[in-house]
Order: structure tokens, then sequence, then C-alpha cells
């Protein structure tokens, strides 16, 4: 059963271009972790609203080894500063339990 880990993440307007190219520039490390399905980037559309960031795994496992991988430690080394966020982000996990595609 897939996995799926949404940060909600309010970014300040001018610090949003910096928060996309950071995500830009380690997007392909990611592809590389074992059960490693996909990552969404969505991209808010008032300033009111955060950017929600999802990864999707094969199962609960394979995040959790990636959270604990050196590639992760890696990723969040350098964050950005905290003037740079709003209030009220938040870490959700859920499994799908229903799936539906075009096609």
């Amino acid at each position: 059963m897939e996995y799926v880990a949404a940060n909600r993440v309010f970014v300040r307007p001018d610090f949003a271009r910096e928060f996309e190219q950071r995500f830009e520039q380690r997007a392909a490390q990611i592809d590389k972790q074992p059960g490693f399905v996909r990552m969404e980037i969505l991209k808010p559309q008032s300033d009111e609203t955060p950017y929600v960031v999802l990864t999707h795994w094969v199962n609960e496992q394979a995040f959790r080894s990636w959270v604990g991988s050196d590639d992760f430690r890696d990723a969040h080394q350098n964050p950005m500063p905290e003037e740079a966020f709003e209030k009220g982000g938040a870490l959700e996990q859920y499994k799908v339990i229903i799936s539906s595609t075009a096609g």
C-alpha cells in the first residue's frame, strides 16, 4: 500500500523563489532512494495558502529509511532562515487506500 508524506510549508512571498530552487536542485537525489515513487511540489495560488510537498513511497518503511538516511541529513543541513516561513505548517502522513488514474 503506497505511503504519502505531505509537508505543508507557509513560505513568505519574498522567499518563494529560493524555496522552489532548493527543491529543483535536489529533486534528482530523492529519486535514488529505495522505495521512492514520486515527489510533487504544489505551489500555492495565494499568499495565505502553504506550499505542499508530497512524497510518495512504496510503504512506510521506505519513507522511514529515507528520513534516517545520509541523503535526508544532507538535504536538511543548510535550512533557509526562520524569517522565510510563516507559522502553521505541518507534516502529515497517509496510506493510500483509493487511487484512480486516467486511461
